[in-house]
Formats: structure tokens, sequence, C-alpha cells
């Protein structure tokens, strides 16, 4: 089946608009959003990336996973595996936010199969309340010291009657978390001697935001409900780095986005053109993954070394249900930025 779809992109590569050099074989031409090549590390920096790797599934059957939910037919085949190791090796991400991980088996299998190189001693992936069973996650090279999620926390509101022109499911239901928030508080002290409560800590909330135009509604509760949190933690954790990432599931301009805005936090592609192809993180052509700071964050983004990796995706207008061609990894593409090192850090590149 791989050699039937390399020939038949070959082909289809010939009648494709010439955005690069392209031969047989060659699918770069599928790569239309992103930058084809990551930028080198910053000296001295902490890489911070997120990524939504699509529904990375094991082979292990969750017997609590059934009907319209059921995940045996879920499991990702080892080529595309192999496609999203790839990107997580060029990108070369210190800590890296995940989405779409069924579980923590899942995600240890995937690294230590396919990114045992890496240096990623510590994850962390807990059940988000999800129906589908896929949750947010965190892989690091520093120690991860405190891990918590908000499961079905309500967001106040009760679901309308309708959901686009569609009657809804959930109409008269309060208002929760479609998938809860994750924090994850890491150490990103290297070698450091210091008292323990001291080491130079950033606090990740990864989010993974309810999908689908009609849902706005409950992004926007979402949003409020995360800013909520946020406020909480600025309060109890005082010039905390706090970074909110992950798919937010709407465009920088949307109200949820605005939310996050008035609460203080940044976005670090703030000045960025929605339509600037090198920016765009989704296959739609938009830009729905992002990485939020708030000020003490922001002091230590390194904002020219942010960049969005784009990978090979499917054709344009071919159904995001048919078989993607050789090479493809996810719908979405890793967003990256490196970091200063919090104050009292050590100097030495990672803890790699």
């Amino acid at each position: 089946m791989t050699r039937t779809f390399t020939l038949l992109f070959a082909v289809l590569a010939l009648l494709a608009p010439p955005v690069a050099a392209q031969n047989d074989g060659d699918l770069d031409f599928l790569i239309r959003y992103g930058q084809k090549e990551p930028k080198a590390r910053t000296p001295g920096a902490i890489r911070l990336a997120t990524y939504n790797v699509e529904n990375l599934f094991d082979d292990v059957d969750d017997p609590a996973l059934s009907g319209q939910q059921e995940d045996a037919t879920m499991t990702v085949a080892a080529e595309r595996l192999e496609a999203l190791a790839r990107a997580i090796h060029r990108i070369d991400a210190d800590i890296i936010a995940l989405q779409e991980i069924e579980n923590e088996h899942a995600l240890a299998e995937f690294r230590d199969h396919y990114l045992s190189d890496m240096g990623y001693a510590h994850l962390a992936s807990i059940d988000a309340g999800d129906e589908r069973g896929i949750e947010q996650a965190v892989l690091s090279r520093y120690p991860i010291t405190h891990v918590e999620n908000w499961v079905r926390r309500p967001l106040g509101g009760v679901h309308p009657d309708k959901y686009g022109d569609s009657e809804n499911w959930h109409a008269g239901e309060p208002i929760v978390f479609h998938r809860s928030p994750l924090r994850v508080d890491v150490m990103v002290a290297g070698v450091y001697d210091g008292p323990p409560d001291q080491a130079p800590t950033i606090t990740l909330v990864v989010v993974h935001h309810k999908s689908g135009r009609p849902a706005g509604y409950w992004r926007e509760a979402e949003a409020r409900g995360a800013v909520e949190i946020l406020s909480d933690l600025e309060k109890s954790l005082p010039n905390r780095p706090i970074f909110v990432l992950g798919d937010f599931n709407e465009v920088s301009a949307g109200p949820p986005l605005e939310t996050y805005r008035d609460a203080g936090f940044i976005d670090a592609f703030d000045d960025a053109p929605q339509a600037d192809p090198r920016s765009i993180s989704h296959a739609s052509g938009r830009r729905i993954d992002h990485i939020l700071m708030n000020p003490a964050a922001a002091d230590l983004a390194i904002r020219q070394s942010r960049f969005v990796l784009g990978t090979i995706g499917r054709m344009d207008g071919q159904d995001w249900r048919s078989e993607p061609p050789p090479g493809y990894a996810s719908d979405h593409y890793p967003v990256v930025i490196d970091l200063h090192r919090p104050t009292g850090a050590s100097p030495h590149e990672s803890s790699r």
C-alpha cells in the first residue's frame, strides 16, 4: 500500500503547482504550512514545544471504550509513529506538551520505542475526562515535580438546545471541561545545589479545547474556566513563569483567545499574521495551536527562535478520513519556542 501511494503521489506531484523542486517520490510539496527546516537551538536556552499528535492510540484494547468510541481500531501504524518521531527529533525540544494521547502506557511505549535517544526521562499523562479516552501529556528532559487536572469541572451555564443546525446531545446539561487542562510543573534547574523548594521551575497548563465550529460557546466557557485556574495559580505562585499551550481549536482572533489576553496572557506569535503560511499549525490552514505566556513567562521567551515545523499533509481537497500519504505524521504541526533560563538555573544547555 505504501508503494502504491508513493507512486500515486509522485504522479500527482507532476500536476501540482511548482512550490518547490520536486522529483519522483519526493513529497515535500505536501508541506504547505510551517517551515520545512527547524530553527537552530539558541545556545544555553530551554526549548519548549506543543504538538497535537492526532490520536496516538496503542494496540491495547480499553474495555471502557466501545461503540463509536471503540479504540481497538485506532492503533497507530508504525509508519505514522515513525513520522511523528522524526518530527519530534527534528524540533529537539527539552519539554514538549502533547495532545491526543490515549494514556500514559501509550505514551511511554511510544517514547521507549521511538524516542529512546531523546532523554525524555520524565512524563506526565492523566485522564482528562474525554469520552474518546484522549488526554494531554508532557515529555520532559527535566524533572516533573507536580501534576494535576480538573476533570469535568463545572464551567457555569448549561448546553443550548441546538449545536449549529443540529440537536445538541448535551442540551440542558451543565457545561464542564470537555478535556480538563493539565498542569505540569517542571524544575528546569539542570544541576542545582540550592534548596529544592527554590529551584527554578516553570508551570505548563496544557489545553485541548473542544473542537468544531458550533462549539464556540463551549470553548469560550473552557477559556473562562482555565483563566479562573490560572488566576489562582498566579496568586499562589507569584512570579512563576506560566505557559498555557496546546490545541485551542481557535484562531488568535477568536473570543477564547481574547479571554486569555484579557487575563494578561501573551501569544508567542502575537505579531505573526494569521494568514502567514509559516505560522499556520493545522492542515485546515489555520493557526489553532498556541503558546501563551504570563508576563513572567514572556520575559523568558526568545521571540526570534519561534517556529512551526511543517510536515507532510494530504493533497488539497483530500478527505481527512482517507489514507494519508507516506511520511504523514499528524494534521497538526509542532509549535516551538526557546526560553532563557529562569534566574538561578544551570548554564548547561540542557539536562540531556
